[in-house]
């Protein structure tokens, strides 16, 4: 029987890219799904899909650097669920941009959802699954997190970031809590569309001309979760064949 199934997955940052990708792979295995994204729209095209597979999903309109919001999402999968047993930490930015250019707002919004939107959603399921005594977090970080780039200063270290705290879960776990950080290289999503300086988002475009599919990710999130309970897969790192960075 698959260790995936009857699982209860909240993914973040559902509504497109990765974690699109992530719930319809886990629905086809079986996982009881809640999730959350700002695009009502597309979560609700989402679910509709996966429910006439046989699939079981909700969602929830939520903006992960609304702590009260992501402290009601995690409540809303308990009740419906009665448990949390994975999250998956989905939701980013990366508009990426010369340090010079001063895009303070920028570097704002990165912080805001790729380190606290991460904490968030950590807060607020960790103490269910600490009375579980199980459950596993699942943080996407990126290949900038272990590699700094010119013009990613900032990003890269909000990725750095994730990495640590994924390393922390595991040190804090007390052998009840899995902790998975994996790191994406450069994978054909939305991500790129918020690169607002011009050089840069050229660069990135040649560079994506090699990026795989998103699905590449999910299959990669289905295996850890796949692992048996006594196994705790830390650390992945995915990129295309051809990506040298």
């Amino acid at each position: 029987m698959s260790e995936i199934k009857d699982k209860v997955v909240i993914i973040t940052g559902a509504s497109s890219g990765l974690g699109e990708a992530t719930a319809r792979r886990l629905a086809k295995n079986g996982a009881k799904l809640m999730l959350a994204a700002r695009r009502e729209e597309r979560l609700k095209e989402l679910v509709a899909d996966i429910q006439k597979d046989g699939g079981t999903a909700k969602y929830e309109v939520i903006d992960v650097t609304n702590k009260s919001q992501v402290e009601a999402l995690a409540k809303a999968t308990h009740q419906a669920y009665e448990r949390i047993d994975v999250l998956v930490n989905n939701a980013g930015l990366m508009p990426l941009s010369p340090l010079d250019e001063t895009k303070v707002d920028e570097w704002d919004k990165m912080v805001d959802v790729n380190i606290k939107g991460v904490l968030y959603a950590i807060a607020a399921v960790l103490p269910i699954m600490r009375q579980q005594k199980s459950g596993h977090i699942i943080n996407i970080s990126s290949v900038s997190g272990h590699k700094v780039f010119p013009g990613g200063t900032v990003y890269c270290a909000t990725k750095f970031a994730v990495k640590a705290i994924s390393e922390g879960i595991r040190l804090e776990s007390n052998g009840e809590i899995r902790a998975t950080n994996i790191s994406p290289g450069a994978v054909d999503t939305e991500l790129t569309n918020t690169i607002s300086h011009e050089e840069t988002a050229k660069n990135v475009k040649k560079m994506y001309s090699i990026a795989i599919d998103s699905d590449a990710i999910a299959r990669a999130i289905a295996y850890v979760i796949e692992q048996p309970g006594d196994v705790d897969v830390n650390e992945m790192i995915i990129r295309p064949i051809k990506q040298e960075l």
